[in-house]
C-alpha cells in the first residue's frame, strides 16, 4: 500500500510517500516540501500547491492520502492560511478521486508514540525509527507529513493473507 502524507501550510506544505507491506514493513519512497513565497499572490501560491501536488500524485501514484486536520489552538491568521492551503490540497485530491483520511495531531502522536502529548523531538525520532532513516527529515513539515502517513498505516485494518 502506498500512502501520501501531507502536512498542509501556505508557505511550506510537507509531503511524504511511504510504502507498507505490513505495519512492520514500512519504507519511505520520497519526501519533500512544496514551497510558496510571500511575494506571490495568494492565488499564485495556491496554484503552486495544486500543480506541485498533482505532479507528486502523478509520479508516485499513492493509493490513499492522509492529511492533518485543522488544529484550532493556533492563531486565527495561521488557521486561515492553512485552511486556504488545505482547500487547494483537498480539491487536488478530489479531482484525482483518491481516498482521503484526516487525522488530528493527538491521534498522530498516539499512533507513533502511544502518548498523545508527545513533543516534536519524540515524534521526529519515531518517524526516523519507523522508516529506518539515517537522520530526521528536515524541515519539520516533512517529518510531520511522514508521521501522518505512518499514522494511517498504523490505523487501518490489515487483511491477513
Amino acid at each position: 500500500m502506498r500512502i501520501l502524507g501531507i502536512d498542509p501550510g501556505i508557505s511550506l506544505t510537507g509531503w511524504g510517500v511511504i510504502e507498507a507491506i505490513s505495519r512492520d514493513k514500512i519504507s519511505c519512497i520520497q519526501c519533500g516540501c512544496i514551497k510558496t513565497m510571500p511575494p506571490y499572490t495568494l492565488i499564485e501560491r495556491l496554484q503552486t500547491i495544486n500543480v506541485e501536488l498533482q505532479s507528486i500524485i502523478n509520479k508516485y501514484k499513492p493509493e490513499a492520502i492522509a492529511i492533518e486536520e485543522l488544529f484550532f489552538l493556533k492563531a486565527a491568521k495561521s488557521i486561515a492560511s492553512i485552511g486556504q492551503a488545505r482547500g487547494a490540497i483537498l480539491l487536488t485530491i478530489s479531482m484525482n478521486k483518491l481516498p482521503l483520511f484526516e487525522y488530528n495531531p493527538r491521534t498522530v502522536k498516539m499512533a507513533l508514540t502511544g502518548y498523545g502529548s508527545a513533543d516534536k523531538y519524540q515524534m521526529q525520532h519515531m518517524v526516523k525509527t519507523f522508516l529506518k532513516l539515517e537522520k530526521i527529515p528536515k524541515p519539520d513539515d516533512i517529518a510531520d507529513a511522514l508521521a501522518i502517513a505512518i499514522c494511517h498505516i498504523n490505523t487501518i485494518k490489515w487483511n491477513s493473507k
